[in-house]
């Protein structure tokens, strides 16, 4: 159960996502205060709270007001303009939590004080339907209690993991930060690969989406590995059997993944300077 008051810092695509799994969540819309330069119009759910505050810029927030969170979801171009705003919040023992990418937390208390309680968190996609996964990791000065705050906030949104050591956020973001494209891509590719086998388009699009989510959906609900389910799918001499020795040669699908990981995990740190 999400408690205290929430200062949402934009409402984009993420910020929207994680909005809709609080509400679902029963959070109150007079717990949520929205600070979003292009306006009401531009948060989707708004119309069905009209209890929800919405303002196009923090002059515009109560003398009076300190929440217990603020979540930082604006694009990383506008960090360093709109962050420092914020900073006479973190002696009143707010939390931060960012989502913004490659923001390192070193850069994020540089801005809003060494003190600071920050949080740097990296949700994918899927947070926008509840099944996401988001990784957090905290600064030294975050406590328990503001931990636990963080972790009910994008829990709205799906599955949640910690780290403690920052430098594994590349990595992270490499993985499931970027693994939704993957799985698109993957999807995209399945409809072309039937289509070249004389499947009419509509079909092999049906097929390889229904393909691409229905494995998700079972691996999901299965205790058994990724490995074990390829296995008990893969009949010896059968048609699996073929296509995975293509897919698993020393060419194939594991060692491309691989080298995309790699030059993601490495832009994700040049992005972090």
């Amino acid at each position: 159960m999400i408690e205290g008051t929430i200062l949402l810092v934009g409402c984009g695509k993420m910020g929207g996502a994680l909005l809709k799994g609080w509400f679902a969540q029963g959070l109150s819309p007079v717990d949520i205060m929205i600070v979003e330069p292009a306006g009401r119009a531009a948060v989707e759910t708004a119309e069905d709270h009209p209890a929800l505050s919405v303002l196009t810029d923090a002059s515009e927030l109560p003398s009076d007001f300190t929440p217990d969170a603020i979540v930082f979801a604006v694009k990383p171009q506008a960090a360093a303009d709109v962050i420092p705003t914020y900073a006479r919040f973190a002696e009143g023992g707010t939390v931060y939590l960012s989502i913004i990418a490659g923001m390192s937390l070193q850069k994020l208390q540089e801005i809003l004080g060494s003190e600071a309680a920050v949080v740097r968190a990296m949700p994918n996609t899927p947070a926008a339907i509840g099944r996401g996964i988001s990784v957090l990791c905290p600064a030294e000065s975050v406590g328990p209690s503001q931990k636990r705050v963080c972790k009910v906030l994008l829990a709205a949104a799906g599955q949640t993991a910690w780290i403690t050591d920052e430098s594994d956020m590349d990595a992270v973001t490499a993985v499931s930060g970027s693994g939704p494209a993957y799985v698109f891509l993957l999807a995209e590719a399945l409809t072309e690969a039937g289509i070249s086998a004389g499947l009419a388009p509509d079909l092999a699009e049906q097929l390889a989406q229904a393909t691409v989510s229905g494995a998700g959906a079972l691996l999901e609900a299965e205790t058994l590995s990724a490995s074990t389910l390829r296995e008990n799918v893969t009949s010896p001499g059968g048609t699996t059997e073929a296509a995975l020795k293509v897919l698993m040669a020393e060419d194939g699908l594991p060692p491309l993944l691989q080298r995309a990981v790699d030059v993601a995990t490495k832009r994700s740190k040049d992005l972090a300077g």
